[in-house]
């Protein structure tokens, strides 16, 4: 009896201790983009396990009087229940540059297209650090800070054609670029508002996307996202000149990150103290 509890306290604590380590590998990621322009934070929460129930008094009659459920119910230990995306705004800082760009609210983001193993794909991305890439045809394009292409929204990419003399991004995600041979002409920003942020998943760089299977957990695209086109591009709120700052609140991350590591360390030494008790047992002749 005394082997099998001491197996199932190590088992316990090593469940744990698995889950603490994704809990720590989650705040080191928020902790790294606390400078990451428009970067949105990580926040998980934790919940037991399966529990199992050992009947240990088979006679009713001498549980009269007992408030709780009959039985001992002994845990396996903890999971992570949950990892959400948190869309709080961050801080907007002023650079005055044309092609810098920041929402002002916190559900709305650029479409880019990125290429990547599984082929060209629609992303999403806060970041609204844009550059005028040259392009074949004397076009300019416009991409973001690591090279993908920012749509439009129709969902292709913007060219610009002409020497341009002014570039302007309005409050509504157009982008009004003033030219020698054409004058001006305008691209609207292909901007999405997300309603269901847990059902985005981090891509790298920043990015963000549908995950392969959402149709298998019974929601649409409809659902997660809305394109902010014709009538509803009003919704839209940018300001030029702007970028938002991460989200990450850097002395809460390291305040979790105490908590968890010492966590970790309990867990670490149950797994001793059972190694240890487990010697002794053995140890007896």
């Amino acid at each position: 009896m005394i082997k099998v509890w001491i197996n199932r306290t190590m088992m316990t604590a090593t469940n744990t201790l698995n889950q603490l380590q994704s809990k720590i590998d989650q705040i080191s990621n928020n902790i790294a983009n606390v400078d990451t322009t428009a970067f949105k934070k990580t926040q998980t929460s934790f919940n037991d396990l399966l529990t199992q129930s050992f009947n240990n008094q088979p006679s009713e009659t001498k549980e009269k009087g007992r408030l709780t459920a009959p039985g001992i119910r002994q845990g396996t230990g903890a999971m992570l229940s949950q990892s959400q995306l948190v869309l709080s705004q961050g801080a907007l800082k002023t650079t005055d540059r044309n092609l810098d760009a920041a929402f002002t609210r916190d559900d709305q983001f650029f479409t880019v297209s990125v290429q990547d193993d599984n082929g060209v794909n629609t992303r999403l991305t806060r970041d609204g650090v844009f550059y005028l890439s040259p392009n074949a045809n004397d076009q300019m394009m416009l991409v973001t800070s690591a090279g993908h292409k920012v749509l439009d929204e129709n969902g292709e990419p913007i060219l610009i054609e002409g020497n341009i003399k002014g570039i302007k991004i309005s409050e509504y995600g157009l982008l009004i670029v003033d030219t020698e041979e054409y004058g001006e002409k305008s691209f609207g920003l292909g901007i999405v508002s997300v309603k269901k942020p847990q059902f985005l998943d981090r891509l790298g760089g920043n990015l963000l996307g549908l995950p392969k299977n959402f149709n298998a957990l019974g929601v649409t695209e409809d659902d997660i996202m809305t394109a902010l086109t014709g009538d509803s591009r009003n919704q839209a709120a940018v300001r030029q000149g702007t970028l938002e700052s991460s989200n990450v609140d850097l002395s809460k991350e390291m305040t979790d990150l105490i908590n968890v590591q010492r966590s970790y360390q309990f867990q670490s030494r149950a797994v001793t103290m059972a190694d240890q008790m487990s010697g002794l047992v053995n140890g007896i002749r």
